[in-house]
């Protein structure tokens, strides 16, 4: 079983580590608003990941992930959002950076960053297809099926949680760089192309 755990292990850490709009939404919150609301917006992606977990674990990604109609729908509503953020971050590039965003923590962009991070997963219907679709091929045999399934979310989950927040400490590091009216600007023009581009990639995208 350690065996197969580790395995496990090592698949889900190289899909955790790929970028994708997780990290595009987290480059955005802790450069816009310092590394604590960057932490909270992992905080968030990771609950997000929690949910989608228990749902697979009861059956109900299941469904999701074979009708249709249900994962078009969260589809175009994730893919909604990730275009909204994106052009949030568009905008506050021609605006400049508010007084607020030199404060360390300070909820540059508005609301809350933990919410930010919980909505871009939780409309986001792939995780509901990698958890019904991959993880169990990962499930340790000698362990219950639903038992294997939980371990590995909670495995995903904790990845997650440590390579995000250890990024947003990286980039906490460099704050003082990010800082700089120009570079915030360029950044928030990036992100805000990245998003939208993931945004548009998710609404394209064959389920």
């Amino acid at each position: 079983m350690f065996t197969e755990i580790i395995a496990a292990a090592g698949v889900l850490a190289l899909l955790t580590v790929v970028p994708g709009p997780d990290m595009a939404v987290v480059t955005r919150r802790a450069v816009s608003s310092g590394w604590r609301d960057g932490l909270r917006t992992v905080g968030g992606i990771t609950a997000g990941l929690l949910i989608w977990g228990v749902l697979t674990v009861a059956g109900l990604a299941a469904v999701l992930a074979a009708s249709a109609v249900a994962y078009t729908a969260v589809k175009l509503l994730g893919a909604a959002y990730l275009v909204f953020l994106g052009i949030q971050a568009l905008v506050r590039s021609r605006k400049g950076a508010p007084p607020s965003a030199a404060v360390p923590g300070a909820a540059a962009d508005g609301g809350s960053p933990w919410r930010t991070g919980l909505v871009s997963n939780v409309l986001n219907p792939k995780i509901a297809v990698f958890y019904t679709g991959l993880l169990p091929t990962l499930t340790p045999h000698s362990l219950p099926s639903h038992l294997g399934m939980a371990l590995l979310v909670l495995l995903h989950a904790t990845l997650t949680l440590v390579w995000l927040g250890g990024y947003v400490m990286v980039l906490a590091k460099a704050r003082s760089f990010f800082g700089r009216p120009a570079v915030r600007r360029a950044l928030d023009r990036v992100t805000g192309v990245v998003l939208i581009g993931f945004g548009l990639k998710v609404a394209t995208a064959d389920s």
